[in-house]
């Protein structure tokens, strides 16, 4: 009787350790099973979006037997080598010209550079071309082709390298490409001053036309290939800006001329005596409320290129003058002007702006697009009272300085000295990039050390060269196929030079598109039902499985696809990723041997059963 009930308590002894046994290994499996599910490539079942995961390859093996075509390239033995789909990124240069050493660009500005000769163009018309920072693709790739055939003998100058690359790109990888930067000695500078003739500057005008000469003679003396011009403006000629008795419209204070809106005096050239004789002759004019329309003469001395005389390669400086604040849009609805600003130049022969009482005041962010467009650095020069005001404006627009200009303007001169050499003395990297690429730079300029996050560097002298790390990174391919080429220009602030990269963002698989080879319409390999494609068939509205042998008529209408071997709609598995959906049904993996199993309880507890003293029990 003990010993029948000691052989029971050893089967009971027994069983318990078995079912222990069992259950951690079902918990083993189930952790396995997690993981499975947590793998990166697990559940893409195209080729396209297989690549768009960081650290997946695809597998175009015919008759492919593994568990995914999706896998981690990290693993080598999934898939034949000559089947794996894996793109590396790549990069080419297209053009590296040297940057430009002290002194060589000398011989430029003996030469007087390119372009730009300040002539009026007939009736008002419309004059607009983007220059090198311009956000457009279209304005980059004729940026490229413009420059791509000039030489260091045509007297061009080159001040960041390389200017055109070309890069392919994976999703989420990070490529680091390396832009040099120097600043040219001797390089051109374009300076227009714009100064608001409201009444109240009269005695600015008056001292700005006699300190034109020692304006000219400071700046010559930072370049030897340096333009001048002026411009002035006040208000729109509408209440409740001016006065619009007719009285008043002609003479709307003491010594007082007519109001206008914008006018272009004087063309960028390096005639001085012009400038002097050009701001002595402007009259002054009047208006009732205290903002003025400085943004519409802002607007047009950038966007009238041709009229003003911006060179291509110049530091193009406006320096605006005032004391007073600015209207901006929506301020010309006061006046019944509604239409929006268009960004573009309306000047007649005389010079004058065209539009004022037809559109609107442009806004902050169209001025600075206007501005990063056309590569301009303007400096804010207004009164002690107007200050504030300016410099929050001033951080708004890309590449522009605000700073205190005394009541008669007595100190302009060193006021553009200053500036201009803060605007020189540093650079800031910019870019153009989409929301889907995310750009970050890094430099040792500032530590002389290892490289820190930063897209500026200062203290810069002519010739030092500085270099800049771009780290290139697409976060997501667009939705619209034609946006996974993209033309991306980095630039430096205020420079109308550029790094062209043409982007071509890895987001496909060749074998996915029509005439590539392992693609073929009506295949065999998918029933004469579906397209053959990088391995795998892509079935056509009325069929599904993996060789588009199943099809919907013939399956109950609460299955559709693969539906039905999904958990719920939130997710794209098939089997818990534990098996192949066949017509709506899961056909599991197979399960290891246990007796290959690593659990050292699962074979002490089959091996007790194998023991021979237990046989038939």
């Amino acid at each position: 009787m003990y010993v029948a009930k000691t052989k029971k308590s050893c089967h009971l002894a027994v069983l318990s350790v078995m079912v222990l046994a069992l259950m951690h290994a079902s918990l083993v499996q189930c952790q396995l099973a997690g993981k499975l599910v947590q793998n990166p490539c697990s559940g893409k079942d195209k080729c396209h979006t297989c690549i768009q995961t960081q650290s997946c390859a695809w597998c175009m093996q015919p008759n492919f037997e593994g568990r995914s075509r999706c896998f981690q390239h990290t693993s080598p033995d999934v898939c034949p080598e000559q089947f794996v789909w894996n793109p590396d990124t790549s990069e080419q240069i297209l053009i590296n010209k040297n940057l430009t050493l002290a002194g060589e660009s000398q011989a430029y500005g003996s030469a007087g550079g390119f372009g730009g000769g300040g002539q009026y163009i007939s009736g008002g018309s419309s004059y607009h071309q983007s220059s090198s920072s311009s956000s457009s693709s279209s304005s980059a790739s004729s940026y490229g082709s413009q420059y791509s055939g000039w030489s260091a003998s045509s007297g061009e100058i080159v001040q960041i390298k390389p200017q055109s690359v070309n890069l392919k790109l994976r999703i989420n990888q990070v490529h680091n490409l390396k832009v040099s930067y120097t600043q040219a000695e001797g390089y051109p500078v374009d300076l227009y001053y714009l100064m608001d003739l409201s009444k109240s500057m009269e005695d600015d005008k008056e001292k700005l036309s006699a300190l034109g000469d020692k304006l000219s003679e400071t700046m010559k003396s930072i370049t030897s290939n340096f333009r001048l011009g002026f411009g002035s403006f006040v208000d729109k000629v509408l209440m409740p800006y001016v006065s619009t008795i007719p009285k008043k419209l002609e003479h709307p204070c003491d010594n007082c001329k007519a109001p206008y809106g914008y006018r272009n005096h004087m063309p960028l050239n390096n005639n001085t005596e012009s400038f002097s004789n050009e701001v002595k002759d402007a009259a002054v004019s009047g208006n009732l409320d205290a903002p003025e329309g400085g943004f519409d003469a802002i607007m047009q001395a950038i966007a009238c290129r041709q009229q003003v005389g911006w060179r291509e390669q110049a530091r193009r400086l406006l320096v605006f003058s005032t004391d007073a604040g600015f209207h901006y849009a929506g301020d010309g609805k006061l006046g019944g002007v509604i239409a929006p600003n268009d960004g573009e130049c309306h000047l007649d022969l005389q010079g004058m702006y065209t539009h004022s009482v037809i559109q609107d005041y442009p806004s902050i962010s169209q001025i600075n697009q206007k501005v990063k467009e056309n590569a301009i650095n303007i400096i804010f020069a207004v009164t002690n009272s107007q200050y504030t005001v300016y410099e929050k404006l001033a951080a708004h627009v890309q590449g522009s300085s605000a700073a205190i200009l005394s009541n008669d303007s007595s100190n302009v001169v060193d006021l553009v000295q200053k500036e201009y050499n803060k605007i020189s003395s540093s650079v800031e990297m910019k870019d153009n990039a989409t929301g889907d690429v995310k750009i970050t730079y890094f430099s040792s300029c500032l530590t002389n050390g290892p490289e820190i996050q930063t897209s500026k560097c200062d203290n810069l002298t002519v010739g030092k060269q500085v270099s800049f790390t771009a780290q290139i990174q697409v976060l997501k391919c667009p939705e619209d196929p034609r946006d996974w080429n993209q033309v991306i220009q980095i630039y430096p602030v205020g420079i109308n030079e550029s790094m062209v990269i043409k982007l071509e963002m890895l987001c496909s698989c060749p074998c996915e598109h029509p005439g590539s080879i392992g693609y073929e319409e009506h295949s065999p390999h998918c029933n004469n039902y579906g397209t053959y494609m990088c391995g795998i068939c892509d079935c056509g509205e009325h069929h599904f499985g993996n060789t588009c042998e199943c099809s919907v008529s013939d399956m109950n209408s609460t299955i559709n696809n693969d539906a039905s071997c999904r958990a719920d709609n939130t997710t794209n598995v098939d089997c818990s990723g534990r098996g192949n959906c066949v017509c709506g049904f899961c056909e599991c993996f197979k399960r290891p041997n246990p007796e290959e199993g690593e659990n050292p309880i699962y074979k002490q507890a089959t091996s007790t059963f194998k023991n021979p003293m237990y046989a038939g029990k």
